[in-house]
Protein backbone atom coordinates (compact mmCIF):
# COMPACT_ATOMS: atom_id res chain seq x y z
CA UNK A 1 0.00 0.00 0.00
CA UNK A 2 1.21 3.62 -1.11
CA UNK A 3 2.06 5.81 1.58
CA UNK A 4 -0.11 8.62 1.53
CA UNK A 5 0.89 11.48 3.67
CA UNK A 6 -0.81 14.53 3.45
CA UNK A 7 0.88 16.24 6.14
CA UNK A 8 1.16 19.98 4.88
CA UNK A 9 5.19 21.26 5.15
CA UNK A 10 4.66 25.43 6.01
CA UNK A 11 7.02 27.84 5.24
CA UNK A 12 8.04 29.98 7.96
CA UNK A 13 9.28 33.95 7.79
CA UNK A 14 11.85 35.42 9.69
CA UNK A 15 11.22 38.56 11.43
CA UNK A 16 13.99 39.65 8.63
CA UNK A 17 12.41 38.34 5.64
CA UNK A 18 8.91 40.20 6.87
CA UNK A 19 10.79 43.59 6.68
CA UNK A 20 11.95 42.89 3.18
CA UNK A 21 8.55 42.10 2.26
CA UNK A 22 7.04 45.46 3.34
CA UNK A 23 10.09 46.95 1.96
CA UNK A 24 9.42 46.01 -1.13
CA UNK A 25 5.41 46.83 -1.23
CA UNK A 26 4.20 43.35 -0.87
CA UNK A 27 1.61 44.19 1.88
CA UNK A 28 -0.84 47.54 0.49
CA UNK A 29 -1.08 50.56 2.91
CA UNK A 30 -4.62 49.19 4.11
CA UNK A 31 -3.24 45.26 4.79
CA UNK A 32 -2.59 45.74 8.54
CA UNK A 33 -0.63 42.28 9.49
CA UNK A 34 1.67 41.19 12.01
CA UNK A 35 4.36 38.33 11.69
CA UNK A 36 3.42 35.21 14.88
CA UNK A 37 5.73 32.16 15.19
CA UNK A 38 6.85 32.43 11.57
CA UNK A 39 3.47 32.95 10.18
CA UNK A 40 1.89 36.21 8.50
CA UNK A 41 -1.56 37.01 10.36
CA UNK A 42 -3.94 39.34 8.88
CA UNK A 43 -5.12 42.02 12.14
CA UNK A 44 -8.35 41.93 12.84
CA UNK A 45 -10.45 45.14 12.22
CA UNK A 46 -10.81 47.63 14.87
CA UNK A 47 -14.74 48.34 16.28
CA UNK A 48 -15.15 51.98 18.05
CA UNK A 49 -15.10 50.36 21.76
CA UNK A 50 -11.64 49.21 20.65
CA UNK A 51 -10.07 52.52 19.55
CA UNK A 52 -11.72 53.70 22.37
CA UNK A 53 -10.22 51.89 25.30
CA UNK A 54 -6.67 51.74 23.23
CA UNK A 55 -6.93 55.51 23.56
CA UNK A 56 -8.20 55.17 27.44
CA UNK A 57 -5.77 53.01 28.12
CA UNK A 58 -2.81 55.26 26.21
CA UNK A 59 -3.81 58.16 28.32
CA UNK A 60 -3.80 56.43 31.49
CA UNK A 61 -0.89 55.37 30.94
CA UNK A 62 1.01 58.07 29.63
CA UNK A 63 -0.03 60.37 32.85
CA UNK A 64 0.80 57.60 35.17
CA UNK A 65 4.07 56.63 34.43
CA UNK A 66 5.22 60.24 32.91
CA UNK A 67 9.28 59.27 31.96
CA UNK A 68 8.96 56.29 33.74
CA UNK A 69 8.43 54.21 30.91
CA UNK A 70 7.52 54.70 27.18
CA UNK A 71 3.83 53.26 26.20
CA UNK A 72 3.52 52.53 22.65
CA UNK A 73 0.41 51.81 20.82
CA UNK A 74 0.35 49.69 18.00
CA UNK A 75 3.94 49.47 17.56
CA UNK A 76 5.69 45.73 16.61
CA UNK A 77 7.41 44.40 19.37
CA UNK A 78 10.84 42.16 18.59
CA UNK A 79 9.94 38.82 20.43
CA UNK A 80 12.19 36.38 18.62
CA UNK A 81 13.59 35.89 15.27
CA UNK A 82 10.08 34.43 14.26
CA UNK A 83 7.54 36.16 16.16
CA UNK A 84 7.16 40.53 15.44
CA UNK A 85 3.33 41.31 16.90
CA UNK A 86 1.90 45.10 17.11
CA UNK A 87 0.39 45.13 20.47
CA UNK A 88 -2.73 47.71 21.04
CA UNK A 89 -0.39 48.98 24.31
CA UNK A 90 3.61 47.84 25.15
CA UNK A 91 4.85 49.40 28.07
CA UNK A 92 8.67 49.39 27.40
CA UNK A 93 11.82 50.82 29.18
CA UNK A 94 12.50 54.28 28.00
CA UNK A 95 15.45 54.44 25.25
CA UNK A 96 17.71 57.44 24.95
CA UNK A 97 17.39 56.46 20.94
CA UNK A 98 13.65 56.36 21.43
CA UNK A 99 14.26 52.62 19.81
CA UNK A 100 15.48 54.58 16.05
CA UNK A 101 17.80 51.69 15.51
CA UNK A 102 15.76 48.63 16.58
CA UNK A 103 11.99 47.63 17.74
CA UNK A 104 11.82 46.83 21.31
CA UNK A 105 12.50 43.60 22.66
CA UNK A 106 11.39 40.93 25.48
CA UNK A 107 14.09 42.04 27.93
CA UNK A 108 12.52 46.16 27.35
CA UNK A 109 9.15 45.65 27.92
CA UNK A 110 7.20 45.54 30.95
CA UNK A 111 4.03 45.24 29.81
CA UNK A 112 1.94 44.15 27.03
CA UNK A 113 -2.05 44.99 26.45
CA UNK A 114 -3.98 43.19 24.04
CA UNK A 115 -7.50 44.93 23.83
CA UNK A 116 -9.83 42.29 22.64
CA UNK A 117 -13.71 42.78 20.98
CA UNK A 118 -14.06 40.23 18.79
CA UNK A 119 -10.44 38.59 19.39
CA UNK A 120 -10.30 37.41 22.37
CA UNK A 121 -9.26 33.70 21.72
CA UNK A 122 -6.62 34.69 19.43
CA UNK A 123 -5.76 37.44 21.77
CA UNK A 124 -5.92 34.82 24.43
CA UNK A 125 -4.66 31.73 23.48
CA UNK A 126 -2.30 32.28 20.48
CA UNK A 127 -0.99 35.65 21.40
CA UNK A 128 -0.77 34.51 24.89
CA UNK A 129 1.54 31.60 24.14
CA UNK A 130 3.74 33.36 22.38
CA UNK A 131 4.37 36.23 24.43
CA UNK A 132 4.60 33.28 27.14
CA UNK A 133 7.34 31.89 25.04
CA UNK A 134 9.21 35.07 24.61
CA UNK A 135 9.04 35.76 28.45
CA UNK A 136 6.94 38.48 28.26
CA UNK A 137 6.21 38.48 32.32
CA UNK A 138 3.10 40.89 32.53
CA UNK A 139 0.59 40.51 29.58
CA UNK A 140 -2.94 41.48 29.84
CA UNK A 141 -6.26 41.14 27.53
CA UNK A 142 -8.82 43.88 27.85
CA UNK A 143 -12.09 42.17 27.00
CA UNK A 144 -14.18 44.98 25.66
CA UNK A 145 -17.69 43.14 25.21
CA UNK A 146 -17.59 41.28 28.79
CA UNK A 147 -15.83 44.26 30.53
CA UNK A 148 -13.32 42.54 31.84
CA UNK A 149 -9.47 41.81 32.37
CA UNK A 150 -7.27 38.96 31.92
CA UNK A 151 -3.99 39.11 33.34
CA UNK A 152 -1.82 36.48 32.46
CA UNK A 153 2.11 36.02 34.39
CA UNK A 154 4.54 33.41 35.56
CA UNK A 155 5.67 32.94 31.74
CA UNK A 156 6.76 29.20 30.77
CA UNK A 157 7.46 27.56 27.04
CA UNK A 158 3.82 26.30 27.18
CA UNK A 159 2.03 29.12 28.17
CA UNK A 160 1.36 31.37 31.40
CA UNK A 161 1.61 29.76 34.54
CA UNK A 162 -0.70 32.26 36.03
CA UNK A 163 -3.92 33.46 34.79
CA UNK A 164 -6.86 35.71 36.50
CA UNK A 165 -9.75 36.92 35.68
CA UNK A 166 -10.77 40.69 36.71
CA UNK A 167 -13.92 42.46 36.59
CA UNK A 168 -14.31 46.06 35.61
CA UNK A 169 -14.59 47.26 39.60
CA UNK A 170 -11.40 45.40 40.14
CA UNK A 171 -7.95 47.11 40.43
CA UNK A 172 -4.89 45.92 39.56
CA UNK A 173 -1.20 47.26 39.29
CA UNK A 174 1.88 46.38 36.35
CA UNK A 175 4.55 43.75 37.90
CA UNK A 176 7.30 46.66 37.35
CA UNK A 177 5.02 49.54 38.78
CA UNK A 178 3.78 48.43 42.14
CA UNK A 179 2.56 51.72 43.05
CA UNK A 180 0.64 52.44 40.27
CA UNK A 181 -3.12 51.45 40.74
CA UNK A 182 -5.10 51.09 37.67
CA UNK A 183 -9.18 49.84 37.93
CA UNK A 184 -10.10 47.67 35.13
CA UNK A 185 -13.29 50.39 34.83
CA UNK A 186 -10.40 53.59 33.77
CA UNK A 187 -9.80 51.43 30.40
CA UNK A 188 -12.76 50.07 29.32
CA UNK A 189 -15.06 52.55 27.03
CA UNK A 190 -17.91 54.18 28.69
CA UNK A 191 -21.22 52.43 28.76
CA UNK A 192 -24.03 53.79 26.21
CA UNK A 193 -26.32 55.51 28.27
CA UNK A 194 -30.16 54.59 27.69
Amino acid sequence: MQNTDTTLKLRLWTVEEYHRMAEAGIFSAEERVELLEGKIIWMIAKGTAHRSAVGRTDRLLQNSLRNRALICVQDPVNLNEWSEPEPDIAVVKVDPLDYADHHPTPTEVYLIIEVADSSLKLDCETKGKVYSKAGIVDYWVLDVVSRQLYVFREPTQDGYHSQIVLKEDATISPLEFPDLQIVVLEMLPPMHKP
